[in-house]
């Protein structure tokens, strides 16, 4: 039932909001998402010992063999925690477009809390049909975000991201049908009638790529990726935050939930061949981001080529490369929330995102200067931070299956200390500018912003291991299944 409470919550709230004017919608959006962390805390506590409470199952369609049914898991959990984490901060972030949008203020709280929904949604429904209507909901509220208070092309780029989307979403809904055709009289959606299914090796091999172009296409991973860097700069700040924190998560999910399990034979089939593509994209992402003079467009290429890594962790099939995706997803969601809100203060402050016109910003905020640092030390995977634990899990796990793809992979962590360190040299470093002189980069609004994520970075480099313990159950699980496959 808590799971259920989870997905309700914020649909109640995107109501709310809607229903109140000005700053009040705002406030609404911040007391729900902070219920809903506290909800997920509270999981979080008691998963080990109770887990009943997280079952929730009903008859939708009988005719259909279709339910409602959620359910979470280790890894269903850690990806909730992740949304409900990050929604609070992300609410947190639009206080700049509220004070020249605040007319419309109310149906953009609404939409970030209806995505909440399908987010939830996606990560803890048991019922394939059930999967696919949330993973299709997930797309409207992002996508009206995005074209509604997006910024230049915003029309022409949105329409890109939806039709690639929708598209790979067809793909999907062709593999759940058949699947559902498979399994015995009377039919069914559920997930684990999936996973009993005995299929051939040439039907699991088209499965795989049913599912796997609507997740590669959501994560994305190398050819998939074209509609991203635009959507990603295009995006208002809240957008992005949940396009990249949170959103392309649901594919490498996706992966894990629903095709490892249920192709395994097709994964191992076209293992070494998604992982080239995904390695290709962490490459190949990572040398165009070491190119960019805009700030916001270097972090949407780093973030494909982080999420490279981890969709190659993920089809490398071991408990390393599945334990290290997990915790970096959530890593890489605190990482990159924080890093898109430091480009949105910067372009706030000085109106500008060009690396060339930035300079100097050290001298005059000390203390912007090492909350950054801690950003960018993370996002690099040093030592003792959250981005480490996560890579290092991931490069083993990649390694065990591919020596010569991990040491391609491992110049992610070269490229990456390449593009970020310039960043942090040409904003904080050098002679102050007049675009900065006299600004006052962080103030008490955000300090709440800022401080909380560089806690959480630092935190989870030091200690990952209740999370990891949490996980562990649901992959030990999960590779008993593939392996039974």
């Amino acid at each position: 039932m808590l799971t259920l409470l989870l997905l309700l919550l914020p649909s109640l709230g995107a109501l709310a909001a809607l229903a109140t004017k000005g700053t009040s919608a705002r406030q609404v959006a911040l007391l729900t998402s902070l219920v809903q962390l506290g909800i997920t805390l509270f999981c979080l506590a008691t998963y080990q010992s109770n887990t009943s409470l997280f079952a929730f199952d009903a008859s939708w369609v009988a005719s259909l063999g279709i339910h409602f049914k959620l359910n979470m898991d280790g890894i269903s959990l850690i990806m909730v925690l992740l949304t409900n984490l990050l929604m609070p901060f992300i609410v947190v972030s639009g206080s700049a477009l509220d004070d020249i949008d605040a007319p419309r203020m109310p149906a953009r709280y609404a939409l970030m809390l209806f995505m909440q929904t399908a987010l939830i949604g996606v990560f803890t429904a048991m019922d394939g049909f059930l999967f696919y209507v949330f993973w299709e909901l997930a797309l409207i509220p992002i996508w009206f975000i995005s074209l509604i208070w997006g910024s230049e092309n915003r029309r022409t780029i949105t329409l890109k991201f939806f039709m690639y989307t929708l598209l790979g979403s067809l793909f999907m809904l062709i593999g759940l049908i058949y699947l559902y055709l498979q399994t015995p009289a009377p039919h069914t959606f559920d997930l684990q009638a999936f996973y009993n299914l005995s299929l051939s090796a040439s039907a699991q091999s088209w499965v795989f790529w049913a599912f796997f172009i609507a997740f590669a296409i959501k994560m994305p991973v190398f050819p998939f990726h074209t509609w991203q860097p635009d959507t990603y700069v295009s995006a208002p700040t809240q957008g992005t935050m949940l396009l990249s924190g949170i959103m392309l998560k649901m594919g490498v999910y996706g992966l894990i939930r629903w095709l490892l399990p249920v192709a395994p034979q097709g994964v191992q089939a076209w293992m070494n061949f998604a992982m080239v593509l995904a390695v290709i994209g962490i490459v190949y992402a990572a040398i165009i981001a070491i190119q960019q003079r805009d700030v916001k467009r270097l972090i949407a290429y780093s973030s494909m080529s982080h999420v490279g890594l981890i969709a190659a962790g993920v089809l490398a099939m071991n408990y390393a490369g599945l334990q290290g995706s997990i915790i970096q997803m959530l890593s890489h969601g605190i990482n990159v929330v924080a890093l898109f809100y430091v480009v949105d203060l910067l372009q706030r402050k000085t109106h500008t995102r060009n690396l060339d016109e930035l300079g100097g910003i050290a001298n005059i905020d000390r203390e912007f200067a090492i909350l950054f640092f801690i950003i960018v030390a993370g996002s690099v995977a040093l030592p003792l931070t959250n981005g480490f634990v996560g890579e290092f899990m991931l490069l083993n796990g990649v390694f065990q299956a591919n020596a010569v793809l991990a040491g391609v992979a491992g110049l992610s962590i070269i490229f990456g200390a390449v593009y970020m360190l310039r960043v942090y040299r040409s904003t904080m470093f050098g002679e102050t500018n007049d675009l900065s002189k006299h600004i006052a980069f962080v103030g008490s609004a955000e300090k709440w912003v800022l401080i909380p994520l560089c806690i959480l970075i630092i935190a989870l480099g030091i200690y990952p291991k209740p999370l990891l313990d949490i996980a562990q159950p649901a992959i030990e699980q999960l590779l008993v299944v593939i392996g039974g496959g």
